[in-house]
């Protein structure tokens, strides 16, 4: 036990260490020569709660100390020294600060703005690396600790609950949840804010305001996540569209010299963010969760400089004028040069009358760590046999009771990769049941039992399952294109060799050039991941084709 606690006690110190460095000499003088310094007093606020934090702070002399939100009861100071620098990740996109920044002695600090900040990181790898890494660590902390500025309410008898917690957590924001069943607490923190259990979800946002069962953008909004864009600017490059191809689009685009925004209706990731471990994508031998790489790939993209609009949804592209404009669901527009549509796809609902009764109370579409915590213990189910499915069974299979994988076909050969295979065959809490499907969903407030069918045998069975994840088919995100671009059959978008002669005249192509390999049947319009007709669906050729699509907008420019 000595062993393992002093090697705990190393891990915690080195990551304290990366986490509030204290730069060499060199170092301070590399990073304070992009701001200006200013003399500072005791109690002097260099940074409030909810301001946009757009500041990084690099002590001279003195000492300053960071107040984390209060949060349930919690207060959070950490005092800086000499050679210390202040700043999470919000300072990359300038949304609102988590923390107060005070002064707590007299001394000199460097003041560094955001642009100066995106210009140092881009061009001084070695110190970039070191303001990165203590950046990401310390969003880390406060999601590992759940302390934010945000408390949601809830109840695992809520569907609601499940969708702002999945929203907060893909999109990295740290908050705390109290659960009204199982948190003596929430009776005192309703009754301070007027509200009911009939209420919840509720959120509270900064202490002050409460939103009852909030939508997404509401959220948004509430937490200043988007900044308010110029709909009179005119931009190199619209990205739609968030998931790996969509955040491959944002880095290269951004980091090659585009005005780059990127419209997500969620949170960024996609369907890849919610897996729980992607084992074949190069170079991760140990695998990476989804969650872990689509976050990485987001701070790069805002890294570079991109916009990062979340929780609003393109609604209608005005192809018939240049530049193209996108409608968004909030009533904006934006105006652009350039587009590249990577809204994915989405899983088939099964054609069950009282699924969407369900859904979110027993029927989930993702498994990701929110999920997995509703379901421990129990047994569950999964219908679907390509590699999200895999990936869902052998992660929920270490907290499961057991999982039963569903297939309709004679098994997963055919659609799920061989490592991923073996994993499950070689589980003993894991069973496949091939030529099966769900015939009937049944529960009072909650899912409680499910009625399967052996399409070979003709038999049913009716199981007490609470917990099924749908994992069926795939659906493209393409209706609000309104005959835009030419589709396939399917409704996904043709691009490149694959649009044919009869295309291109219905789409009345004017140019004397073939479209480019990823373009759709509307110049300067590009399709690229799971929206895409024709498309791998694996992580690494996503990430691919958001590359490349990037490299024929520029070539636009050169025509």
């Amino acid at each position: 036990m000595a062993g393992i606690d002093s090697t705990r006690q190393f891990d915690d110190a080195l990551r304290s260490t990366r986490m509030f460095p204290v730069l060499t000499e060199a170092e301070a003088e590399r990073l304070g020569a992009h701001g200006r310094r200013r003399e500072v007093q005791p109690g002097d606020v260099l940074v409030k709660h909810g301001e946009p934090g757009r500041v990084c702070f690099l002590v001279n002399r003195g000492a300053l100390e960071i107040i984390g939100p209060v949060s349930v009861g919690s207060n959070v100071v950490i005092p800086l020294g000499p050679r210390q620098f202040t700043g999470e990740v919000n300072i990359l996109s300038g949304r609102p600060s988590l923390v107060c920044i005070r002064a707590s002695q007299a001394g000199e600090v460097t003041e560094i703005d955001q642009q100066r900040l995106l210009t140092l990181v881009q061009t001084d790898s070695a110190l970039g690396e070191i303001l990165l890494r203590a950046f990401i660590l310390r969003r880390s902390e406060l999601i590992a600790k759940n302390i934010g500025e945000v408390v949601l309410v809830g109840s695992t008898h809520s569907a609601g609950t499940l969708r702002i917690r999945e929203f907060l957590t893909r999109n990295g924001h740290p908050h705390a949840y109290l659960d009204l069943e199982r948190d003596a607490s929430v009776q005192e923190l309703l009754d301070r804010f007027h509200v009911s259990g009939a209420d919840v979800p509720l959120l509270i946002c900064r202490g002050t305001q409460v939103l009852k069962n909030p939508s997404n953008r509401q959220i948004a909004d509430c937490l200043g996540l988007n900044e308010i864009l110029d709909r009179e600017q005119v931009r190199d490059l619209v990205v739609i569209g968030a998931g790996p191809s969509g955040l491959a689009a944002a880095v290269y685009g951004a980091s090659e010299g585009l005005d780059t925004v990127v419209l997500e209706s969620s949170a960024p990731g996609g369907q890849a963010g919610s897996s729980s471990r992607i084992e074949n994508y190069l170079g991760f031998p140990n695998g990476i969760t989804g969650r872990e790489l689509t976050a990485r790939a987001h701070m790069q993209a805002e890294k570079f400089g991109a916009h990062m609009i979340v929780a609003k949804t393109a609604v209608r592209l005005a192809c018939d004028r240049e530049p193209y404009a996108l409608d968004i669901d909030d009533g904006t527009r934006l105006l652009t040069r350039a587009v590249i549509i990577a809204t994915g796809a989405r899983y088939r609902r099964l054609p069950l009358p009282n699924l969407s009764r369900f859904e979110g109370l027993g029927i989930y579409y993702d498994a990701t760590f929110v999920e997995s915590q509703l379901c421990g213990g129990e047994e569950l189910m999964i219908v679907g046999g390509a590699n999200s499915a895999g990936q869902a069974a052998v992660f929920l299979s270490q907290v499961a009771k057991h999982v039963h994988v569903l297939v309709r076909s004679e098994g997963l050969a055919s659609t799920m990769s061989r490592y991923l295979i073996r994993r499950i065959e070689e589980s003993q809490d894991i069973t496949v049941h091939p030529h099966t499907e769900i015939v009937a969903l049944d529960g009072a407030e909650h899912l409680e039992r499910v009625v399967w069918r052996n399409n070979a045998t003709g038999d049913t069975e009716t199981r007490a399952i609470r917990h099924v994840f749908l994992m069926t088919g795939a659906l493209p995100n393409t209706a609000w294109l309104g005959g835009c671009v030419a589709l396939d059959a399917n409704g996904f978008i043709k691009t490149g060799v694959d649009l044919s002669p009869d295309d291109l005249d219905a789409a009345q192509w004017s140019l004397s050039r073939p479209p480019y390999l990823l373009e759709t049947s509307l110049p300067g319009v590009f399709a690229v991941g799971d929206v895409r007709a024709g498309n791998m669906k694996r992580v690494a050729s996503a990430v691919g084709e958001g590359s490349i699509a990037v490299r024929f907008v520029h070539a636009l420019r050169h025509q």
